[in-house]
């Protein structure tokens, strides 16, 4: 049984990669080779920094095709992280608007530059901190989880889902409703990062590795 965590050279590999590795006996690999990712038994797609960047490189490493193949035969369950979660809807305005996997419906906005709370106090862009998570739909990846509890957030783009049923998660940040958690299938995405986000993080990807869609 191996967890492989996938290395476009983009994202916090290695904490992802010890933070899962806490959770459970399987094995972890951070890995780019494709016969090491097909013969994974879950898979993890992270992603740290701008978009245009992140597609850029999973291009530049010839592994767009297998993602997206991986994806559409949806054998094993895959977990996104931060832009990982991004790079898995239709498209980003970041960069002048970046075409993306499309794997779940929606597009990736950016929070808008004067960003205030409903007591009109302005808000830092980027979002980044704790914040609290909304669970907007059941999911074996909430077990044991609060709903509203505080998970770990850095970014300035948020996914806005087109499909309701793709909602998993949301999070409030001055007045905008960002969807931090979004699944189809056996894949789920969010947008905060599990492996920062202390009891209810490792809560997160413990159940990721005993899930089974």
């Amino acid at each position: 049984m191996t967890i492989a965590v996938i290395d476009y050279g983009m994202g916090n590999l290695h904490s992802v990669a010890k933070a899962l590795e806490h959770v459970t006996h399987e094995h972890v690999v951070v890995t780019r080779d494709a016969r090491r990712i097909q013969g994974a038994t879950r898979l993890v797609l992270p992603g740290q920094g701008a978009i245009r960047d992140c597609m850029g490189e999973l291009e530049r490493t010839e592994l767009r095709g297998l993602v997206q193949e991986l994806l559409d035969q949806q054998a094993k369950p895959l977990l996104g992280i931060c832009v990982g979660q991004q790079m898995l809807h239709e498209r980003s305005e970041e960069n002048g608007g970046i075409d993306c996997l499309g794997f779940m419906s929606g597009q990736v906005r950016r929070f808008p530059a004067d960003m205030r709370d409903d007591m009109d106090h302005r808000l830092k862009v980027p979002h980044m901190g704790w914040n609290l998570v909304r669970q907007h739909h059941e999911h074996p990846l909430w077990e044991g989880i609060d709903d509203l509890e505080h998970f770990y957030f850095v970014h300035s783009y948020y996914v806005e889902a087109s499909k309701d049923a793709q909602v998993f998660g949301t999070t409030d940040y001055g007045r905008v409703t960002a969807h931090v958690a979004t699944g189809r299938d056996a894949t789920f995405a969010v947008q905060f990062h599990p492996e920062k986000s202390s009891r209810a993080g490792l809560r997160l990807l413990e159940n990721f590795v005993q899930w089974t869609p």
